[in-house]
């Protein structure tokens, strides 16, 4: 059982640690992730990163390419548009069962996090500033009381991260802050119908400041991925 366990957690901690990589723009579209490289990193063997590859993959998150190797995924136009169609329609949903299931503690804390996202714009910190952004939606997800909508907002936030890493001009804004303020004061009052709109809005905005360029990773998968300095 202890050695399940700790085959999950190791799992986790690898998966996890590439999430965060997209989710940072650290690891960008057609980022290379060697397995060699991979084992090495994490001390672990080909099994388990492979493993962990194929959950990424299966999340849309990484490509596995014959003969290649896994890369993270590379979102055509049509896939960045399905994508954001289909987030906007999750978070309707988990934005009218969080207005109602919210308590004002929970308003508070989303109050906290906003003005830590206020802070990192200012300190000019975009990796903080990216995290935070996409924290904000995963948190108002989490309120609503439902896991499954809240998984697939998760896998959708990691989509658009890659998105927003291929396509939106760097120094950019995942998320204006203004938006998510309205968004919340929204909830304050328990106002679905304008938190539902506010919400859809501003992921209309976010589709809207796409662009096409990208600008490829040039350090090392360790670094990438926050295990190194290089």
């Amino acid at each position: 059982m202890k050695q399940a366990r700790n085959s999950v957690d190791v799992d986790a901690r690898i998966y996890q640690s590439i999430f965060d990589g997209v989710l940072n723009r650290r690891l960008t579209p057609g980022t290379k992730l060697p397995e060699p490289e991979l084992c090495q990193l994490f001390g672990v063997g080909r099994a388990v990163v492979r493993r962990v590859l194929e959950k990424l993959a299966y999340d849309g998150i990484v490509e596995l390419r014959p003969n290649k190797g896994a890369v993270i995924a590379e979102p055509t136009r049509e896939e960045t548009r399905e994508i954001f169609e289909a987030r906007r329609a999750v978070e309707r949903a988990l934005m009218e069962l969080a207005v109602t299931r919210a308590s004002g503690a929970d308003i508070a804390a989303l109050r906290e996090q906003l003005a830590e996202e206020h802070d990192a714009m200012h300190r000019f910190d975009q990796p903080s500033w990216a995290r935070l952004a996409s924290g904000f939606h995963l948190a108002i997800g989490a309120l609503a009381g439902n896991t499954i909508l809240l998984d697939y907002l998760t896998e959708l936030v990691s989509r658009c991260s890659l998105i927003v890493g291929v396509y939106e001009p760097k120094g950019n804004a995942p998320c204006e802050h203004d938006e998510h303020t309205a968004i919340l004061d929204c909830m304050e009052r328990r106002d679905t119908a304008g938190a539902v709109a506010h919400i859809d809005a501003h992921l209309r905005g976010l589709e809207a400041r796409i662009e096409t360029s990208r600008m490829p990773g040039e350090k090392s998968l360790g670094a990438l991925l926050g295990l190194t300095g290089t």
